[in-house]
């Protein structure tokens, strides 16, 4: 009889790797149309504790974490040098989702920052060399006098990468996805990194 099989053990959920989970998801707002997928809000803190927030852009991401390039004379950077954890915020709005990510940060290796400099176009390598980010200037056409002085001194040759222009690492610990729902009753998920071990939680909206 039907009624009498014996039941069998239900199987516990597979936990999707998180960062896998987010290469997805990258890739599924990039399939979307959403116009700039890899924009990302980055929140750090000065010495002070006070906060600040500003959209970058993922240049990079594996196992290892996010990666963004700036300028290291920049705000941001005397932040990170101040405290070193970070937050980032991804909202792709046309798929209905969010990546909340944080955790500490690092410095990508010489080595990594050269590969992705060479990939950049040239005009924004002379760029990098003639921003001197977040510092006062008298007006536009002194940012594109020193893109000027910057293409006459590298003239035909390759640009290399500027010493004060380099790239962090993201190291995360949390990693949260919501997923839009209708009524408010979003999925929220937490995954949470302890001794190199990812576990999972579900959260209220």
């Amino acid at each position: 009889m039907p009624g009498n099989r014996a039941r069998r053990p239900s199987q516990p959920r597979m936990m999707t790797d998180p960062i896998v989970q987010f290469t997805a998801l990258l890739e599924e707002a990039t399939r979307s149309g959403e116009p700039e997928p890899t924009a990302m809000a980055l929140a750090t803190t000065d010495a002070s504790g006070a906060p600040a927030v500003r959209m970058v852009l993922l240049k990079h991401v594996d196992a290892r974490g996010f990666v963004f390039y700036t300028n290291l004379e920049s705000p941001k950077a005397a932040d990170l040098a101040a405290n070193p954890r970070a937050a980032l915020c991804f909202y792709w709005n046309l798929i209905g989702r969010q990546v909340r990510i944080s955790g500490l940060t690092e410095r990508v290796s010489d080595a990594e920052a050269d590969a992705y400099f060479a990939t950049r176009p040239r005009l924004s390598q002379l760029g990098a060399w003639a921003s001197k980010q977040s510092r006062p200037m008298r007006g536009y056409y002194d940012l594109e006098q020193a893109c000027a002085a910057f293409a006459l001194r590298f003239h035909i040759g390759a640009v290399p990468r500027p010493p004060f222009w380099s790239g962090y690492r993201v190291v995360p610990d949390r990693i949260e996805f919501w997923k839009l729902k209708p009524f408010r009753r979003h999925e929220r998920v937490l995954h949470v990194r302890e001794n190199g071990q990812w576990s999972e939680q579900w959260l209220y909206p």
